[in-house]
């Protein structure tokens, strides 16, 4: 087990640099994409653009400028924005980190929650009206976009009903946990809500298909054969095996959103994450802020998949010799 996970953090390194790498040829290195240009502004004359070249390093050959680059992301963490002078780009990120989190994670436990009950109550209940009922309001989930979800929200709970029913719903926009649990939850309680909304219904389904046809499977037959309850088979076999799929999901699923996949709910509900700084950045062309936000999502998205690997391994012993 140990030599499989080094070989996984090894391949999660190597990931982590070609993707530091394609970044930065990207947004530093394409022909006509003049970083110096966007420094020093329109209309700059020819001195000053050679001046600004020398003083960032963008005289210097491209593996020079790449390793400048990383020395004052990762090593220095000094990098600044190339739009709002002198505002360093790693405490933006750190700024926006635990509003992405925070919505993220409490709807990831909710979306599990549910999405688990749905599909397990669907297996159970195959050849009744339960199966299909539950199978309708999954996909009707599935088929709500975030942003009308969102907005539909929003219109109720901050405007139209808010001074009956939800007027314990705060205005839009995030309070950190230090103000409080009830202060920070509020907030979240419907970004969270229409975030898990989509993810729930996705859940259900994968794992209600993925449970039936392990139901069909012969180890499944043999230990009903040898008297074990229906229940016992539900659980301990068919929803068991079930949960490598759903894992697999849910690691590709929770790495997107953490690293900025969560940018339409994060931009209904007025949160500043990471997927917000992503947009604003590449709005703006902002080079520095675009590498850090990108690096930190391919951070999250490696790790998650990392982890994913990981928990394949304990629950499936073959795929340590693979």
């Amino acid at each position: 087990m140990l030599r499989f996970a080094l070989k996984r953090a090894v391949a999660a390194v190597l990931v982590l640099f070609a993707i530091s790498v394609l970044v930065f040829l990207i947004f530093f290195a394409t022909p006509g994409a003049d970083p110096a240009a966007r420094i020093a502004g329109r209309n700059a004359s020819q001195e000053t653009l050679q001046q600004v070249r020398e003083s960032f390093g963008f005289d210097k050959p491209l593996p020079v400028q790449y390793a400048l680059m990383m020395r004052h992301l990762f090593i220095d963490r000094d990098l600044t924005s190339f739009v709002n002078r002198g505002v360093e780009v790693i405490p933006q990120i750190k700024q926006a980190i635990p509003i992405t989190l925070s919505l993220v994670i409490g709807a990831a436990i909710i979306w599990m929650f549910f999405g688990i009950l749905m599909g397990v109550a669907a297996t159970a209940g195959r050849g009744s009206a339960v199966d299909p009922l539950i199978m309708i309001i999954g996909v009707i989930g599935v088929s709500l976009p975030v942003y009308w979800l969102g907005e539909v929200v929003n219109l109720m709970t901050q405007s139209r009903l808010h001074d009956s029913f939800f007027s314990w719903v705060p205005p839009l926009g995030y309070a950190p946990l230090s103000s409080g649990v009830w202060n920070w939850a509020s907030h979240l309680i419907m970004p969270w809500m229409t975030l898990a909304v989509l993810y729930a219904g996705i859940y259900a389904r994968v794992l209600r298909s993925e449970m039936v046809g392990a139901m069909n499977e012969e180890y499944v037959r043999m230990a009903r054969a040898k008297g074990i309850s229906e229940r016992r088979v539900l659980w301990r076999h068919a929803f068991r095996t079930s949960l490598i799929a759903i894992v697999s999901l849910f690691g590709l699923d929770f790495g997107a959103l953490i690293g900025g996949a969560a940018l339409l709910s994060e931009v209904v509900f007025g949160l500043q994450g990471v997927g917000k700084l992503t947009y604003d950045s590449l709005q703006n062309f902002d080079l520095p802020v675009i590498l850090g936000c990108v690096m930190y999502a391919a951070f999250f998205v490696v790790l998650a998949n990392f982890l994913v690997d990981l928990v394949y391994a304990l629950l499936d012993p073959r795929v340590r010799h693979v």
